[in-house]
């Protein structure tokens, strides 16, 4: 073998080996990737989660599309982590929580569970069912502070991650004014993820997001208003009646 052949020999073999510790480092950052993500969502390769689906103000069972689109930002997610779905409706929705990952969308007006998760798992803050008086529908009531909504203009979502429940897998919360605000609110988590994972180290969170002119920029402009969690995951105070202990 003359010299030329050996260095074009060599020039292969190092063009082989180099190409090949790429493609390992490449795949290992992938695998690790996955599952920090897997590991953030609940989601282990073939488990099951449940989305929980609420259904149209005054509609009879249908389900808002904006909501529907909630749902396919979700599902991109679930197949992501090699997860499978299962789509139950809110007031089918008889389980308790931990054992597998949960997914649930709508504010208690249109979502029967998602008001049983208000109060059992963030008994600090209540969100208005009520249509009349017009200004306070679906206003949100966390501690002292209240955030009433702008149709359009200014609108708000609690986007949440509660572990609780034997089985210790999250129960996602996305709990809007309005069904935009639920799709901002799961598109947010698609984009900020891995951020949430390493802030939150897989512990429970609950944020209050400002969807910003949707009449104009849909669920895209979100603002994070605040970490409300402290204040979700406590119960609120009631103050004790003066004459409660009085002698009669």
């Amino acid at each position: 073998m003359n010299e030329d052949l050996r260095n074009i020999v060599l020039g292969v073999l190092a063009t082989g080996v180099s190409g090949s510790l790429g493609w390992l480092t490449r795949t290992h950052l992938w695998r690790r990737r996955l599952r920090r993500k897997q590991a953030f969502f609940g989601l282990p390769g073939h488990s099951e989660c449940m989305l929980v689906v609420n259904r149209e103000a005054g509609g009879d069972g249908a389900v808002h599309r904006f909501d529907v689109f909630a749902l396919l930002e979700l599902s991109a997610l679930i197949k992501d982590c090699g997860a499978h779905a299962q789509i139950v409706q809110h007031d089918l929705a008889q389980l308790g929580f931990g054992d597998r990952t949960e997914f649930c969308v709508g504010g208690p007006g249109s979502n029967r569970r998602m008001g049983a998760h208000l109060s059992s798992l963030l008994p600090g803050l209540t969100m208005s069912v009520e249509r009349e008086p017009v200004e306070e529908r679906g206003a949100i009531r966390i501690g002292a502070d209240r955030y009433r909504m702008d149709p359009g203009v200014c609108e708000y979502v609690l986007l949440a991650r509660v572990t609780a429940g034997e089985g210790g897998r999250p129960v996602f919360l996305f709990c809007g004014q309005r069904a935009i605000t639920n799709q901002a609110a799961t598109r947010y988590l698609a984009r900020h993820h891995e951020r949430l994972a390493r802030s939150y180290r897989g512990g429970s969170f609950v944020l209050l997001l400002k969807v910003v002119n949707s009449q104009a920029y849909g669920p895209d402009v979100v603002e994070l208003v605040a970490d409300v969690t402290r204040q979700a995951l406590t119960a609120a105070v009631t103050p004790a009646s003066p004459s409660a202990g009085a002698a009669t």
